[in-house]
């Protein structure tokens, strides 16, 4: 059996300026951290005297013969991309429900990706396995999604991600200082609405938008990138809140799909009980809002929410570890 593990993300800033459609004309950047909450996936060998090949364990449960039978549409296609022919039984596990803003999809790419190179022998370093994620669910998955969760769940950590005109990327991990990150960690609270949402059908709403209609809206969001680094730097935490906010602003008006009723009410309701500032992660639409609270303060604005049905604040830690092989005893028919 081997088992990948690899950590969801919170994208802070900058987020459009990771979709080819924008960053191949223009360059982009984001800053964004993993945490400690991770998508687990496990591969064993599945002897021949079952009456299937494969078992695919994930909200649903599959038993087929034939790799084109299989529903799960990354598993199904990369299986035929490594061309492996072993009967193989894979187990997925969240830590997080999926279509919630955090990174899953691509998390899950990186992690499989991951796990499948280490089955047939050829373990990956970190920057191909973030360009080999981009390429399977852009182009091989035709998804419409950016690139910059694979690229942060490779590499792991609070960093600036940088994307060239030619398609390449740098990683930078921003030198703050620990307390200073620390600081901005308690200060952080990470909320569940229970909605859920399809990134994909919510970016392709505006994406072939970003080089014309929205493109003063991207420039303005790329700005906040340089504005959180000099936060950051001068330890000003509780501006981070302002920018946070403002961003939010940008990105409404980025895409109105962003958003709906509810999320707006939950929104406005927490900036009225203390917070400086937030934002839906992710496309928007649902799944989880992050807010800037200071630390103090975070006992009564939680108690506030109490007749909010559903939502849930999801206590966390930023995380310095990518994608990794956390066990492996595959042996030749093992």
């Amino acid at each position: 059996m081997i088992i990948s593990k690899t950590p969801y993300r919170i994208s802070f800033f900058g987020g459009g300026s990771d979709y080819p459609e924008w960053y191949m004309e223009n360059g982009g950047k984001v800053i964004s951290t993993t945490i400690d909450k991770h998508i687990y996936i496990s591969a064993r060998y599945l002897p021949p005297f079952f009456k299937h090949k494969y078992r695919i364990v994930w909200s649903k449960l599959e038993t087929v013969k034939n790799i084109k039978d299989i529903n799960h549409n990354a598993i199904r296609e990369m299986l035929k991309l490594f061309k492996i022919n072993d009967g193989l039984e894979i187990h997925y596990d969240g830590d997080l429900p999926a279509r919630s803003g955090i990174g899953s999809s691509s998390v899950f790419v990186v992690g499989l990706i991951n796990l499948l190179r280490a089955y047939i022998g050829k373990n990956i370093e970190k920057k191909s396995l973030a360009k080999e994620s981009i390429y399977f669910e852009q182009k091989i998955l035709k998804e419409v999604v950016g690139s910059q969760d694979q690229i942060a769940a490779s590499f792991g950590g609070f960093n600036k991600i940088s994307f060239k005109k030619n398609g390449n990327f740098t990683v930078k991990s921003l030198s703050t200082k620990k307390k200073t990150l620390k600081k901005l960690n308690k200060n952080l609270l990470l909320i569940y609405t229970g909605i859920e949402r399809n990134a994909h059908d919510i970016a392709k709403t505006y994406v072939n938008k970003l080089q014309s209609s929205k493109k003063n809206n991207i420039l303005r969001i790329l700005s906040y990138v340089d504005e959180c680094e000099a936060i950051l730097k001068r330890n000003d935490l509780d501006d981070f809140g302002r920018l946070l906010h403002e961003s939010w602003l940008d990105k409404k008006d980025l895409n109105s799909s962003v958003t709906n009723n509810k999320i707006e009410e939950i929104y406005n309701f927490a900036m009225k009980k203390g917070a400086t500032g937030g934002k839906v992660l992710g496309a928007g639409g649902g799944g989880f809002i992050l807010f800037y609270v200071p630390y103090q303060y975070q006992k009564r604005f939680i108690k506030s929410f109490k007749n909010f049905k559903r939502l849930i604040n999801i206590p966390f830690n930023f995380n310095n570890e990518g994608s990794s092989i956390i066990f492996n005893n595959k042996k030749m028919g093992n």
